[in-house]
């Protein structure tokens, strides 16, 4: 018989396909190999291959490699097969009444879990290998009779131009293709939920799966969409008005109530009533610092005590969080470190920044604090109108994609209106968002 030798890496493999579907029947066949191995695998699953960087990176990816004496060029065979955690809910973005469903560090699964809220032809999806040391690949999925074709033509150049070692995470994906790096605020989404993701294709977004990480990268967005949920179109409409009203009070609320405090008790106490300025007095009056010194020092505490209740494991970090934050506030009170009312405060200001449905929005409404506090203790009340008026001018000059990150507001799109700060009845929202320029703007019947 003709000698064979086959190839693979340790751990990379599903050893069951190989002995089930290639030694097996190898060993049982009498014609040639090369011909008995086309026959025995299916079609699309078998390569020929002659250059030894493709065979490396093909063993690298889970392949194996069938090498035949005499034989010219060698067999790829797809054999992959390694551990996966099962679909669940992603812990960051649950939901109550939708599908509890999650990506996992597969991109075929995460394309097939897509593609069963979308079963449509018109889903299209190209792949890209990025990385000179290990590639990963990326997949980029839109609608093509939805999307507009100059957004996918403009991410397809980003994502070619990008020259890295290997894509090890979906916000470092993020960094190499966003529009402006130097703001706190996400120009693209990152979600786990495919029936969010689904929900961002219908409209006429793009979006990009990274083989080994459970994220979908979306974009274009704007700044509404990203206190906008799933869970938004699964109750009543009131209803999710009043709770996504509550999300952009909570973002403003997160940012200026303590630089409000600090303005109003260095400069300007005149505007509290004088019941509460006596509260305010004898709670600040055991308390050596300057009310910037006692907000930052809360808020830097706060801070480290969220970053310790993630960092530990879940049942130790939820009790970090609540425990030391009762306790460490009652023992800096009774110390005459803070007052009573910078607790308040900062409690509030941390519930108002939890509101915020998405991490990365929370994460820069959190770190505009800082500044806010800085602009509130130098300035008083005129230097928290300057900084609001800064961050108003900076998000309506973002963008994302190359689309403003301040529609439907600025440009202003009444039809786009809808669905923004309150949402209306389903079947009046008729038309896809304007801002994102898709190819076929109605999606309902007239």
């Amino acid at each position: 018989g003709q000698k064979a030798l086959l190839v693979y890496m340790e751990g990379l493999v599903d050893k069951t396909v190989i002995h089930r579907d290639i030694i097996r029947p190898l060993l049982e066949q009498t014609h040639n190999p090369e011909e008995a191995c086309e026959d025995i695998v299916s079609a699309g699953q078998v390569k020929k291959v002659q250059q030894w960087k493709e065979i490396e990176q093909a063993l690298l990816t889970g392949k194996s490699i069938l090498f035949i004496d005499r034989e010219r060029s060698a067999l790829e065979l797809e054999t992959q097969g390694w551990p996966q955690r099962a679909i669940q809910e992603p812990q960051a973005e649950t939901s109550l009444k939708n599908a509890h469903l999650g990506f996992i560090e597969s991109a075929s699964q995460n394309i097939a879990l897509i593609r069963r809220y979308i079963p449509s032809r018109e889903l299209k999806i190209k792949q890209f290998t990025i990385g000179e040391r290990g590639g990963v690949t990326i997949s980029l999925l839109y609608l093509a009779d939805v999307v507009n074709p100059q957004l996918i033509q403009e991410l397809e150049n980003r994502i070619q131009l990008i020259d890295v070692d290997t894509i090890i995470s979906t916000g470092e994906l993020e960094g190499f293709i966003e529009d402006n790096p130097y703001t706190p605020f996400p120009q693209f989404a990152i979600t786990e939920r495919p029936d969010t993701t689904a929900s961002h294709l219908l409209q006429g977004r793009a979006v990009l799966i990274v083989d080994r990480l459970p994220g979908a990268l979306v974009g274009p967005m704007n700044f509404v969409s990203f206190f906008q949920t799933v869970d938004d179109y699964s109750v009543r409409w009131f209803v999710g008005s009043f709770v996504r009203l509550l999300r952009f009070a909570g973002f403003f609320i997160a940012i200026f109530t303590p630089s409000l405090y600090i303005a109003m008790i260095s400069f300007h106490y005149e505007v509290i009533p004088l019941q509460l300025l006596l509260s305010v007095g004898e709670s600040r009056e055991r308390v050596p610092f300057p009310p910037i010194i006692e907000a930052f020092v809360m808020e830097l505490v706060l801070e480290m005590l969220r970053e310790a209740g993630v960092r530990l494991p879940a049942p130790i970090g939820q009790t970090i969080g609540i425990v030391g934050g009762i306790v460490i506030g009652q023992a800096a009170v009774q110390a005459g470190i803070v007052s009573n009312i910078m607790v308040i405060v900062v409690a509030v200001t941390a519930i108002s920044s939890f509101i915020i449905p998405n991490i990365e929005m929370s994460a820069g409404v959190r770190l505009l604090r800082f500044p806010m506090m800085l602009m509130a203790f130098t300035f008083g009340m005129v230097g928290i109108i300057i900084g609001m008026m800064v961050i108003v001018i900076h998000l309506l000059t973002l963008e994302s994609l190359g689309n403003p990150y301040g529609s439907p507001i600025s440009p202003l799109r009444i039809s786009d209106m809808k669905d923004t700060f309150i949402r209306l009845p389903v079947w009046l929202m008729k038309k896809r968002p304007v801002s994102v320029g898709p190819r076929q703007l109605r999606r309902q019947g007239s």
